[in-house]
């Protein structure tokens, strides 16, 4: 456990992207099975300890210390794991047993462990570590690490580690168990590589580049809206059908429709979505795709309802094609694998699987237009792709580019601030904001109808901070309601009906603007307003 904690203690103070694969390869290539295999499943996100929730490690330090002092200390320092191991009392006298713990013993412990015997186990554990341990215990068992390593990173590391190909460990990562005894043993040339023959694994989505202020010759691209639902891959081998995220997460059992449907050998990739009336005409009129609110209904569940199933049928646009059968394709150019693509998707079922359709266009100029129009629910703006472009993973320059369709905004009154995580924990960087339910700016009362951290620079949290503090009314644990009288212009992708929030609205992805020092709080946005947005 030694070794671990003080590779996320290193791995927290290092910036450089090198210097952390070197860290990460170095304590791979010395660590011994099973420790290395379960410190990559918790550095990859893959490692599950349902056993350990936030609530029982508050419960269990509480308990211990005085609860005042550790939500005080909680608020500073911004992290829970760390203001526990911090503070965990050291026992007098130490346990018995003094054997070192491994990071394989932890996670077998706490992978087996029925919710009743959790706190008792957990709490043994941390009488036996000292507080770097106690730290990257707490991190293990919440799947929290937030050491600044993706997924992606922890992979080329261990690639680069082995001397492997990383795109080839991605390739088979997902049809592997923690904590991949197989992928060591292939990295250290003492096994066969594994393949995804049988197995319905993830391949990595080629992404792309934002298109911010180039223009591109649509002899060379084409042009496809970009759908506002949920990127997957469906993949069906050997009798066996799996839909991922573009993260790689399984979410079959959130659509079994889906999953049920595809049942042709081939792996695609689009958009998921559910079906929906087509709203304010136009573009999407007749596509039948709903908004990303109705689909986000869905999102996480297990276990979905046969009214849920009926009330929000899903469906995938279908994007691209990786492999026909067992053939793989994605070496081919995209005008190759388009071909392909529509040829497939006429033999699967037409209620739950389209292809996204290509947009007309004579030139840049006409695009630009035809996008400058695209304010359907289900668009979120379009795609360039190179005809000649192959399926490669990740973000290859000059490819693939996004080109978003322009925010909505609204001027809205700042109303309560949290502190934020990890570098932002000591400011106040997460902001409820406001509109008016009267049918003029100024009348009535403000409602939230967002929370948002981000699109502002440090300078700016700086400054919002000192109003925060200055201005602070009341305090409600780690949240402060501030003074009604400073104005935010926010930015977001599209606004929604909720019956989860108290105004009726729920922003999607809002972000500050700007910070509106100059229009009174009585002249913000209202209610009213923001329901003319709604799409």
């Amino acid at each position: 456990m030694h070794a671990f904690a003080a590779l996320l203690d290193s791995l927290i103070y290092t910036r450089g992207r090198n210097a952390k694969l070197k860290l990460i390869g170095d304590y791979l290539r010395v660590t011994p099975d099973p420790d290395r295999g379960w410190a990559m499943a918790a550095l990859t996100g893959d490692l599950d300890l349902p056993g350990v929730k936030p609530a029982l490690i508050r419960a269990l330090i509480e308990s211990r210390v005085d609860p005042v002092l550790f939500r005080m200390s909680r608020d500073y320092v911004g992290d829970t794991a760390e203001t526990v191991a911090l503070l965990w009392p050291v026992p007098d006298p130490p346990p018995a047993d003094t054997v070192p713990l491994s990071v394989g013993a932890v996670v077998d412990r706490l992978m087996h462990l029925s919710r009743s015997d959790a706190p008792a186990a957990l709490a043994d554990m941390l009488d036996r570590l000292d507080a770097e341990e106690r730290f990257a215990l707490l991190k293990l068992a919440t799947g929290a690490l937030r050491v600044g390593v993706s997924a992606r990173l922890a992979k080329q590391a261990l690639a680069d580690a082995f001397g492997l190909d990383v795109e080839a460990v991605e390739e088979v990562w997902h049809g592997l168990a923690p904590p991949y005894p197989t992928l060591f043993a292939w990295a250290e040339g003492t096994g066969e590589q594994p393949t995804p023959a049988d197995v319905p694994v993830f391949r990595p989505f080629m992404l792309a580049h934002p298109l911010e202020d180039l223009r591109v010759d649509l002899a060379d691209y084409v042009a496809e809206w970009k759908w506002d639902g949920i990127r997957v891959q469906l993949v069906h081998v050997a009798g066996a059908t799996r839909l991922y995220s573009r993260t790689g997460d399984d979410v079959t059992a959130a659509f079994p429709d889906v999953a049920a449907a595809f049942a042709t050998l081939g792996v695609v990739d689009g958009e998921l979505m559910v079906r929906g009336d087509a709203q304010g005409g136009g573009i999407a009129e007749g596509e039948g795709a709903g908004s990303f609110n109705a689909l986000q209904q869905r999102l996480g569940r297990k276990v979905v309802s046969a009214k849920m199933l009926e009330e929000a049928p899903a469906f995938v646009r279908l994007y691209d094609i990786l492999f026909d059968g067992a053939e793989d394709l994605r070496a081919l150019p995209w005008t190759e694998r388009r071909a392909r693509l529509e040829a497939f998707a006429a033999r699967l079922d037409p209620t739950r699987f389209d292809v996204s359709g290509v947009i007309a266009a004579d030139d840049f100029t006409a695009l630009e237009g035809i996008r400058a129009g695209a304010r359907d629910a289900a668009i979120e703006g379009v795609m360039l792709k190179r005809r000649d472009s192959p399926y490669v993973a990740g973000r290859r320059a000059g490819l693939w580019y996004k080109w978003k369709r322009d925010p909505l905004t609204a001027d809205c009154v700042m109303m309560y601030a949290q502190r934020g995580n990890g570098r932002r924990s000591s400011w106040y960087s997460d902001y409820t904001f406001g509109c008016w339910t009267g049918e003029q700016a100024g009348e009535g009362e403000l409602l939230p109808v967002g929370k948002a951290y981000q699109g502002i620079t440090d300078q700016e949290i700086a400054q919002l901070d000192r109003f925060v503090r200055q201005h602070t009314l009341n305090r409600f644990g780690p949240v402060r309601e501030v003074e009604k009288s400073l104005v935010l212009e926010v930015a977001f992708d599209s606004i929604h009906e909720s019956k989860r929030h108290k105004s009726g609205l729920a922003m999607r992805f809002p972000r500050i603007a700007r910070i509106r020092t100059d229009k009174p709080a009585a002249e913000a946005d209202t209610l009213a307003g923001l329901r003319k947005l709604v799409t």
